[in-house]
């Protein structure tokens, strides 16, 4: 069974509350003792009152009946004043009881206004780190304020989001800047091994290293492509234009119908009006790398359907491996893929997911998937505002 879980302020108030009526009990117990010491002593007092009242009863001096009527009189008086004191201090208690479950009411609800105002700044660090992304660490919570232990606290997170926007920046920078610089010496690469392939005296054995290193030039490219469209979805949107996401889910498919014949996969679609506000190039590679990857990671004989809605925006689904359902959050880690291998698939570079993931977040949404049932494969929805 899962153990109750208290908030801090329930605790603050409990506190408050405890502490008040502990106080008040105290008072209590000692307005009691006071007032039970005040109230006159029954023996001594009926005596000296029996003897004023006989002595009223009788002002001529008739001692043969002073005695019974004192002793009468004496007795009818510590009754009186034992029933006195007892409705007094009776009476006492349950006031007090009475008065002290009321202010510990009172003091039970300020305590829970007080501990709401008091954790206010808790709340506002709360919420500006769940507001937090990659993309958005520009939120700050700026707390105003009396210079005191919360105000420290809040200037030290924001002390360190400004520290974490510097690093991430600054990551992102280098992945874009090395990809630009690392496409110039694969395009000469590229570019050298074309033309001794292309001498006509080039043996067998040369043709066919040059092939290979072809192949691997081409994954490098992919990947360096890759890499440079994550590091830019990664930096959020620099301008948004409406974005028909169902002509595009359409261009997408035209452009990908001679992959899928090549690879004995069926495409079907169901594209339905659908406008996003977004980054056209960055939405159309969203679509393209499901696609693509949907048609890659198939059966001969097998199906992609295309689904464009409102919510999800984008369905993807496929034929093909059976997918385990706890590999599926790791398949939009970049480099990922799902047999765990990083370098033994030169069919795509290993980044489309997450790709897809993070176009999707820049665009304020979100993807996910889940393994396709009986049939194998993936189905991928992307949602979109």
């Amino acid at each position: 069974m899962k153990p109750l879980r208290l908030s801090v302020r329930t605790k603050l108030t409990a506190l408050y509350g405890g502490a008040f009526l502990l106080v008040g009990l105290a008072l209590l117990i000692v307005n009691y003792l006071l007032v039970s010491s005040t109230l006159p002593d029954t023996a001594s007092f009926a005596s000296d009152a029996a003897g004023i009242a006989v002595q009223r009863a009788y002002p001529m001096d008739t001692t043969a009946f002073l005695p019974v009527e004192r002793a009468q009189a004496t007795q009818l008086v510590a009754t009186s004043i034992t029933e006195y004191r007892s409705d007094v201090l009776s009476t006492l208690l349950w006031q007090s009881l009475v008065a002290l479950a009321i202010a510990g009411g009172l003091a039970v609800l300020l305590g829970w206004l007080m501990a709401s105002r008091v954790l206010r700044p808790l709340h506002a660090i709360t919420s500006t780190a769940r507001k937090l992304e990659v993309e958005n660490l520009d939120r700050r919570i700026d707390l105003d304020g009396p210079d005191d232990e919360l105000k420290e606290l809040a200037d030290t997170f924001d002390g360190m989001l400004d520290r974490l926007a510097v690093s991430f920046d600054s990551q992102k920078r280098f992945v874009a800047n090395a990809s630009h610089e690392l496409r110039t010496p694969l395009a000469v690469q590229r570019t050298l091994v074309e033309v001794a392939m292309a001498n006509p005296d080039a043996s067998p054995e040369v043709r066919k290293l040059g092939e290979h290193l072809i192949y691997t030039n081409e994954r490098s490219e992919r990947m360096i492509e890759g890499l440079l469209v994550l590091a830019r979805s990664d930096r959020g949107l620099a301008a948004r234009s409406p974005v028909r996401l169902d002509e595009v889910a359409a261009t997408v498919i035209r452009s990908a119908s001679a992959m899928a014949e090549e690879a004995g996969v069926t495409v079907e679609s169901r594209l339905r009006p659908r406008t996003v506000s977004g980054d056209p190039v960055l939405l159309e590679r969203l679509v393209t790398n499901l696609v693509h990857n949907a048609i890659t990671y198939n059966r001969e004989g097998g199906w992609v359907h295309v689904d464009i809605g409102v919510d999800p925006a984008l369905v993807v689904r496929n034929t093909g491996p059976q997918v385990p359902l706890d590999a599926v959050p790791a398949l939009f880690e970049p480099f990922r893929r799902l047999s765990g291998d990083r370098t033994g698939d030169s069919r795509n570079a290993g980044l489309g997911l997450s790709i897809v993931r993070s176009i999707a977040k820049a665009h304020g949404g979100t993807a996910g998937a889940e393994p396709g049932g009986r049939g194998g494969g993936l189905a991928v929805r992307v949602r979109l505002p």
